[in-house]
């Protein structure tokens, strides 16, 4: 189904990886792109459980937007192990006009398709998306 803003179908691909890492905890992230000349949002790529925050920065052009996912590990104040999936609207300043907007249309349509996001982050540079924000949201 098509979002009607922005024409952006969601592939059925996306939805089931959000799942598999939402209750089997197979993915530490994954990288969403948008194919513009197939009009839908693809898993562009995945990142094995072991994986951490640095290998999933890394994934993330510089001068192209994506949408990601990410399951974030952390220890409260009281030493208990908790969990949160952040949603990373990536969308940096070097990158294309027509991209971000494309992007930026589409993005909350996209959301929606995987239940069980708990944070949502939005950056436009690497700064805006450290992992002191990450823990500090996180908590």
């Amino acid at each position: 189904m098509a979002n009607a803003a922005s024409g952006m179908a969601v592939h059925d691909d996306c939805k089931l990886r959000f799942l598999e890492l939402k209750a089997k905890r197979t993915y530490r992230f994954i990288v969403y792109k948008i194919e513009e000349k197939q009009k839908q949002v693809i898993v562009e790529k995945v990142g094995e459980p072991n994986q951490g925050y640095e290998d999933f920065t890394s994934c993330l052009p510089a001068d192209e937007c994506r949408y990601a996912v990410y399951d974030f590990d952390f220890m409260t104040k009281e030493n208990v192990q908790k969990s949160r999936i952040f949603f990373i609207a990536w969308s940096p300043d070097t990158s294309r006009v027509r991209s971000k907007m494309i992007y930026a249309s589409s993005k909350d349509r996209f959301k929606r398709e995987l239940d069980g996001i708990q944070v949502e982050l939005q950056a436009t540079d690497p700064t805006e998306m450290g992992l002191d924000v990450i823990r500090s949201r996180a908590s």
